[in-house]
């Protein structure tokens, strides 16, 4: 019998030297006072009826009578399927290892399944302590409703819904607390150190909600736990408490919170289907419009080509009509040698090779030594004095933009696509829900995916700057079938047709759809960048093709355009990491913003000035949001310098054609009903620098289909809107297509 000496010890025997154990028949809502010491452990016996169809649970409620107690006193719930130990006082860690003590502590036991409809099950409540002094306690049991339970909530889910939506509402933002979404299982973990062990969880001051799917529940239920945490830090709450000594506890203090729980259903299958159908049916009615607009303009450029023709034919086969020839007599060669090397030039093939051109090759004229002198003290410069080198070079030229998009894009998607991968299985595999900000009163889930929607209304981009490829791609075919046609002649008209930079500029917007399809699968502060890289290559390459249509030969390479347009993304990159509240990071990029002003800026006298008013307001304010505030610089100088461009354009007589107004007059209204959602969205990307509970006081519903939300409409908006920018870029000067380029002015 010696062996089973231990066990006897457990139970009631103290031959051995074991503790007393002092086991009661104990009663609900009854307070019982008692001491325990280290030579003594009672232990509390209740017994209660459990229903299959009742929810009901069991709350433990204790509080430490002594002031000072050498050891802490430990309680043990033990059920029939599970056991959970706290001790009293209650020792919780927060910021910088502060140390919080609570002596009065409430525990609420989950209710243990069963399969009959009615069972008496018993739970016993264990009291220690290894104090040699006496500890004095309360220890009271009572039954409390799981669902009006101020701790935590089961929900079961009703036949036919699959997916709910559970909000957690609160008046006051503090207290800051923690909402947790938990499988059936004992025990609840209620605490602030362990309520992030399993499921989902996000922190909250007014406002949560968190998505949940049946099929993460092979219960069929779940609990919905709200904690109250130690310290207001982690939602943006000051530290109240600063302790002198490193192991002084601190008294929290009455933190309580009361709160409102609302358990809906989300939506079904259907509205995911007319969500997708309506984003599908909006873009693709671009690309039908497209076809008819692509019919209507291969007959403008027949029409156009037997209209050179005929001028061809009636200057007996002149490059250049009588009035430009005595013009270009008139100005000491004005010609420079032009008409010679245009003749040259048409006895070589089209289908040359140009694989062995080089960059170098590109600028090179024979005779540019002798003829800048005479270009210099022209009054007004045409479009043909910045149109002489051969247009087959140039193209190759400009091809080059779209190549090294092309790579810049490859190289620039993969590790974005690997980084927001990883973000996202993050997330589901630890259920931080704070890690991604999404706006969770309208994040609707698909697959691995937590906020599908967002990712969704992308597509726009994707698809709008496909079709203007495609559309690219056909006024190439027909530049260089109308090329084909005339080519026995010299006669050139029009600006000079080169599209690389429009293939550049497609592909940047289907990587703004794609790599904003990848911010949005985690979207937070440090990878708001993905969102905003292109951006910038979309401005900076409309800026260049608008210099590009009256100065086709002295545009600037590929190379040092991609180059000014990294040195931005760099700065951007560093404005985020630095530049909050970093008033040397300001100077340094105010001093660089004036200077490249004064040496870039080709029309100082215009926009000068509002561009030293840019260097001057982030000097002074210094936003918050970096890289939207170096988005905004690059949006208004290329608004500003397309405001010129047309304003020139009407000075110098020329007129609008019909569709060019009308791309003119559409993209503006979408612009402008863009812009108010832009701001609207611009107030939640401010949120990112906030912390993920204050984020979440800018939630909204979704407004449109139940399906997306504002932000959603903001890229449905700004995609259509430059599409249609980009066809403004690409129809504005159509009607100088029949014009001689010695009559079209340079600006």
């Amino acid at each position: 019998m010696l062996r089973f000496c231990p066990v006897l010890l457990v139970l009631m025997l103290a031959s051995c030297g074991a503790n007393v154990v002092i086991q009661r028949d104990a009663r609900f809502d009854v307070t019982y006072d008692d001491t325990v010491t280290s030579d003594n452990q009672t232990i509390y016996s209740y017994n209660h009826t459990v229903s299959r169809n009742k929810t009901e649970g069991v709350r433990v409620s204790v509080e430490l009578l002594s002031e000072s107690a050498p050891s802490p006193v430990l309680f043990v719930v033990r059920q029939k399927q599970a056991v959970l130990s706290f001790q009293v006082p209650l020792i919780l860690r927060g910021l910088y290892q502060r140390k919080y003590q609570y002596t009065q502590l409430g525990r609420t036991l989950c209710q243990p399944p069963t399969k009959a409809v009615a069972e008496t099950q018993f739970f016993f409540v264990d009291v220690s302590t290894l104090s040699s002094a006496g500890v004095h306690y309360q220890l009271r049991v009572s039954r409390v409703d799981m669902c009006v339970c101020a701790q935590f909530f089961r929900y079961v889910f009703p036949e036919g819904v699959d997916t709910v939506i559970v909000k957690v509402n609160s008046q006051k933002n503090f207290p800051c607390s923690v909402m947790s979404i938990q499988d059936i299982q004992c025990p609840v973990y209620d605490l602030d150190n362990n309520v992030a062990f399993i499921g989902m969880y996000q922190t909250m001051t007014t406002t949560a909600a968190i998505t949940v799917q049946r099929k993460d529940f092979p219960s069929n239920s779940f609990y919905v736990v709200v904690v109250v945490k130690t310290e207001d830090e982690a939602c943006g709450g000051p530290l109240r408490f600063y302790p002198l000594l490193p192991d002084e506890l601190l008294d929290a203090g009455n933190r309580s919170k009361t709160l409102d729980v609302i358990v809906s259903p989300a939506i079904n299958s259907e509205v995911y289907v007319m969500g997708m159908l309506f984003c599908l049916g909006i873009f693709l009615s671009f690309y039908l419009l497209t076809f008819l607009m692509a019919c209507v303009e291969n007959k403008r450029y027949d029409a156009m080509c037997f209209n050179l023709s005929a001028v061809s034919l009636a200057d007996n086969g002149s490059t250049l009509s009588s009035e430009a020839v005595t013009d270009s007599l008139a100005s000491a060669d004005g010609n420079y040698g032009y008409m010679e090397r245009s003749l040259e030039s048409v006895g070589r093939s089209r289908h040359e090779s140009l694989s062995s051109v080089e960059e170098d090759d590109y600028d090179t004229l024979a005779d540019i030594d002798s003829d800048k002198n005479i270009v210099r003290t022209k009054k007004f410069l045409c479009v043909s004095d910045l149109a002489r080198k051969d247009k087959r070079i140039l193209s190759k030229k400009y091809q080059i933009y779209f190549w090294n998009i092309a790579t810049i894009a490859v190289f620039y998607a993969l590790p974005v696509i690997q980084l927001v991968i990883t973000y996202q299985t993050v997330v589901n595999v630890t259920g931080n829900q704070d890690i991604c900000y999404y706006n969770f009163l309208c994040a609707h889930p698909l697959g691995a995916l937590s906020s599908f929607n967002n990712i969704l209304s992308n597509l726009s981009y994707v698809l709008l700057g496909l079709l203007f490829l495609l559309i690219i791609l056909q006024r190439d075919i027909l530049h260089n079938r109308a090329l084909e046609r005339n080519e026995n002649t010299a006669l050139e008209c029009g600006i000079p047709k080169h599209f690389g930079l429009y293939y550049a500029m497609g592909t940047a917007l289907m990587m703004e759809g794609l790599l904003s399809a990848c911010y949005h699968v985690c979207p937070n502060y440090t990878n708001f960048q993905f969102d905003t890289s292109f951006m910038y290559m979309i401005a900076g390459l409309c800026m260049l093709k608008l210099y590009q249509k009256r100065h086709p030969d002295i545009n600037a390479s590929a190379y040092s355009a991609y180059a000014c347009l990294a040195a931005v993304i760099f700065f951007s990159v560093l404005g985020v990491v630095f530049g909050k509240g970093n008033t040397a990071f300001w100077i340094v990029f105010s001093v660089i913003h004036i200077l490249a002003t004064l040496l870039l800026s080709t029309q100082l006298y215009y926009m000068g000035r509002w561009r030293l008013g840019e260097a001057a307001y982030g000097l002074i304010k210094r936003p918050s949001d970096f890289a939207s505030y170096l988005l905004a610089i690059a949006i208004c100088n290329l608004l500003l310098y397309f405001a010129f461009y047309i304003i020139m354009k009407l000075r110098s007589g020329e007129r609008i054609q019909c569709l060019a107004l009308v791309c003119i007059l559409f993209t503006a209204v979408v612009w402008g009903f863009a812009l108010f959602f832009f701001f609207q969205v611009m107030l939640i990307d401010l949120c990112l620098q906030k912390t993920p509970a204050e984020s979440r006081e800018h939630n909204r519903e979704c407004i449109l289909l139940s399906f997306f939300d504002d932000h959603d409409i903001w890229h449905f908006l700004s995609s259509i809107a430059m599409f249609g920018s980009f066809l403004v870029l690409l129809t504005m000067d159509d009607d100088l297509d029949t014009v001689q380029r010695d009559k079209i002015y340079v600006f």
